[in-house]
């Protein structure tokens, strides 16, 4: 059955842990729900704001059976699926095929440094022919200064001309404008989000699908002003908002930063909980980006 590519502004969905490391199950769902209350398009759960790649695989798979047995609708939900081990990788996108996720958020295999495309390409074919769905839909997943393994508009058109229907989307973290509109540009029917909102007004100009940006877990409604009014005459003024509130976190550990302005909104101590190693907000640089917020206008 078709399904229509994801639009519009996506979260990366943070993962609220408990004070011995274990992910809190029910605060994920009461986060989830208020994002998509506020105007989220969907919830990019388990990707590198998530601390996916800091959580087990059964952690995974739980976790996101509770977000649909709650009532989150798989509809919604583009979970992270890619990870260094091939096995890994089918295991979690056929779940969530099967638990009827809109689509996957897929990383290349990462461990392995300066792979050629053939080989990239061979990964993702396996995963594709693995899981052997026509209800899979790949989202592919652009973070080189993360993975260190980047994604060639080579390899994105040779896998879009070779999985038509199946390779539906893209998320560019490489915080390189360039490149998000080199994708654009050759591959218009392509789903390209950026992955900050800082280019989400560019990225809809040239005539992309929005933005998978991890500031929307405490911004959300401002990003999503902006998609809404991007060809309005204000939406200039509207953009250069959500930048300065970007630009706050991204003086810190971003992350950290969020969970520590999340753990105040919520009244949440508990939320400040990072695995390692990923570490806490100190409390004063918290005051520092809490004040820097306030002198912005911000409020969750």
């Amino acid at each position: 059955m078709s399904k229509d590519p994801f639009r519009g502004v996506l979260v990366p969905a943070l993962t609220p842990f408990r004070s011995d490391l274990s992910p809190d199950a029910d605060a994920f769902v009461t986060h989830c729900r208020w994002l998509l209350d506020r105007g989220a398009d969907g919830l990019a759960v388990f990707g590198t704001t998530s601390e996916a790649n800091s959580i087990g695989l059964d952690e995974r798979l739980e976790l996101l059976e509770h977000l649909i047995e709650c009532g989150i609708s798989p509809n919604m939900l583009m979970p992270g699926t890619g990870t260094s081990a091939l096995t890994d990788t089918v295991r979690l996108t056929t779940h969530a095929v099967e638990k009827g996720c809109a689509g996957v958020l897929m990383l290349p295999p990462f461990y392995y440094k300066a792979v050629d495309d053939d080989g990239l390409f061979a990964s993702y074919s396996e995963v594709i022919q693995r899981v052997g769905s026509d209800s899979l839909r790949v989202y592919l997943y652009h973070i080189p200064p993360v993975s260190k393994v980047p994604l060639s508009l080579e390899l994105i058109g040779r896998l879009l001309k070779e999985y038509e229907g199946t390779v539906v989307g893209l998320k560019d973290s490489s915080g390189d404008w360039h490149n998000t509109e080199a994708v654009l540009k050759a591959y218009p029917s392509l789903a390209t989000f950026c992955g900050s909102e800082v280019f989400l007004l560019n990225t809809l100009r040239a005539g992309g699908a929005g933005s998978i940006t991890a500031t929307a877990n405490v911004n959300i409604v401002p990003i999503r002003r902006v998609y809404e009014r991007w060809q309005e005459k204000d939406a200039g003024e509207l953009q250069k908002k959500i930048t300065a509130v970007r630009k706050a976190f991204e003086g810190y550990a971003t992350i950290p930063a969020m969970k520590a302005i999340i753990a105040q909104y919520y009244d949440s101590p508990q939320w400040c909980t990072v695995r390692p190693p990923l570490q806490a907000l100190h409390p004063s640089d918290t005051q520092i980006l809490r004040d820097s917020l306030t002198q912005l206008g911000f409020e969750m």
